[in-house]
């Protein structure tokens, strides 16, 4: 296994160092703002996304340059940013903020800018209001909040799921998909309630939850409450099984817990690199851990997969806003995670995992793949 290891890391390597020497010289450096949480209750999320981004431009030296700032949580603080990085000049793209309500704040500004926006956000709404400048890298919550419901439905039969949701953005647009594909596979939700993310303690809510008698809990919630929730769900006679969120699947929200307290929960994700799958992924697992001395998520090979696309772009020579808006409404990329594409909308990837702890260790297992909506 080391020795495979190893190997991958070397054609990681070479692939890197072969792009460089494929990179045109320009004149000039693009600047790339990368706009991105990582302070706040999204904090985990957002430096992944950070850490994702900045991978893929270490394999183009002389190509494009990171200008990161904090968004925090305050879509103010994502407007401020956005105007910050582009008082600095002209930019052909920006890396946007996962966050779903500075996504909102910041779709009217790219749309009078005409400026390419690419975020990992899951808030449903972002693609729907008809702004060309959006491109999602992530799975939207009509992929995977779908492919969450029907693992509850379908592989573990549940009739009477429970429903604990985040009052953000994010946690709304994820609970409407939720009660709409619930609905439409005969499991309706017999418990729905909502929790801010300063909630610290959960007992209360999933008191109620079992009042309502359900056969699994279902969760849409950001990283530090989905790990203090199942923490607290641990301890609680009579829980049902537990079907979490994308930011479940994190090994920063896994290491919060014991592996005991995560044995039979799921959670659904748009990949999840340290449960490997493939050579190219375990390579660029490594390449993120030597990087960044942490595990990588979904959140950082999506964005990692965005930012290359944008990369490719810069090559081919789309270098203003308008020919980076293009290519990335009409090419195909094949990234680590799955193949993007644009369902004219903005909405780039359409695959889905489901994922599962069995108690022996922080390291998910994949346990059903979900592809165009289809098992």
């Amino acid at each position: 296994m080391r020795a495979l290891r190893f190997a991958s890391a070397f054609h990681l390597a070479a692939a890197i160092a072969a792009v460089a020497a494929a990179t045109p010289v320009l004149a000039q450096s693009q600047r790339l703002p990368v706009l991105v949480p990582v302070t706040g209750f999204l904090a985990l999320e957002g430096t992944s996304q950070r850490n994702g981004a900045l991978l893929a431009l270490k394999t183009a030296p002389g190509l494009a340059t990171a200008e990161v700032q904090d968004t925090a949580t305050a879509s103010e603080t994502a407007v401020n940013a956005f105007e910050k990085a582009l008082s600095g000049g002209p930019v052909p793209v920006v890396i946007a903020p996962m966050l779903g309500t500075q996504m909102l704040a910041l779709l009217p500004l790219a749309a009078e800018r005409k400026l390419p926006l690419v975020t990992v956000s899951g808030t449903a709404q972002l693609t729907e209001m008809g702004n060309a400048y959006v491109f999602r890298f992530f799975p939207g919550d009509a992929v995977v909040k779908t492919a969450h419901a029907r693992f509850v439905a379908e592989e573990l039969k549940a009739k009477r799921p429970a429903v604990i949701y985040q009052t953000t953005a994010y946690g709304q647009s994820g609970r409407q998909v939720l009660e709409a594909a619930f609905k439409k596979l005969g499991a309706p939700a017999v418990f729905e309630e909502g929790i801010a993310p300063t909630v610290k303690d959960y007992r209360p809510v999933l008191a109620k939850a079992l009042e309502a008698k359900p056969d699994a809990l279902v969760l849409h919630l950001h990283a530090g409450p989905t790990a203090l929730l199942i923490r607290q769900a641990a301890t609680m006679p009579g829980m049902q099984r537990i079907v979490a969120g994308s930011a479940m699947h994190q090994p920063a929200t896994a290491v919060l817990l014991e592996p005991a307290e995560l044995k039979g929960v799921c959670a659904e994700t748009g990949s999840s690199p340290v449960s490997g799958g493939s050579r190219e992924i375990e390579a660029w697992t490594d390449a993120y851990r030597r990087e960044f001395k942490a595990e990588p998520d979904a959140f950082a090979l999506a964005q990692y997969d965005g930012a290359m696309m944008v990369l490719a772009a810069l090559k081919s020579g789309a270098r203003d806003p308008r020919a980076m808006r293009d290519y990335l409404a009409g090419k195909t990329h094949r990234g680590l995670a799955m193949t993007y594409r644009s369902d004219g909308k903005g909405n780039m990837a359409h695959d889905a995992l489901i994922v599962c702890y069995d108690g022996k260790d922080r390291v998910p297992r994949i346990v059903k793949r979900y592809s165009q909506g289809t098992s």
